[in-house]
């Protein structure tokens, strides 16, 4: 038996369900076969397993509350990457996400610092 140590590295991607401030909902399988060809694209092209959780969840603020997924990650220590390149490719991955899902936000929860990317100043409407 063997075992592997490697320091802490988590990240969480919390994205939310609904098309931009509409009622449209996101089917979850859409956003995990995303993820999945982002994951194989990574495999193939530069060897980079990046193993997620993904967690459904709800955002509640003020007139707000909305489904959201939690795509979680580590560095499993079955693949083990520089921290830099992680957050690199979990960046990367949030942008693209944004773009195909139509959010306006993305917050990225870093084992050491929270991360967002917005497009505009724009809030969802809900929220009072």
């Amino acid at each position: 038996m063997k075992t592997l140590n490697v320091k802490t590295f988590t990240a969480n991607i919390n994205l939310g369900l609904k098309k931009g401030y509409s009622e449209e909902i996101i089917p979850k399988n859409e956003v995990i076969d995303f993820l999945q060809i982002y994951q194989n694209k990574l495999i193939e092209e530069e060897n980079i397993y990046l193993s997620a959780s993904v967690v459904e969840n709800m955002i509640v603020l003020s007139g707000q509350i909305e489904p959201h997924l939690k795509i979680e990650f580590i560095n499993y220590p079955r693949f083990i990457y520089k921290e830099s390149l992680l957050k690199e490719k979990i960046i990367a991955l949030a942008h693209l996400l944004m773009d195909e899902f139509e959010q306006n936000r993305i917050v990225i929860v870093f084992t050491d610092e929270t991360f967002m990317i917005e497009k505009s100043d724009a809030i969802d409407p809900q929220i009072i």
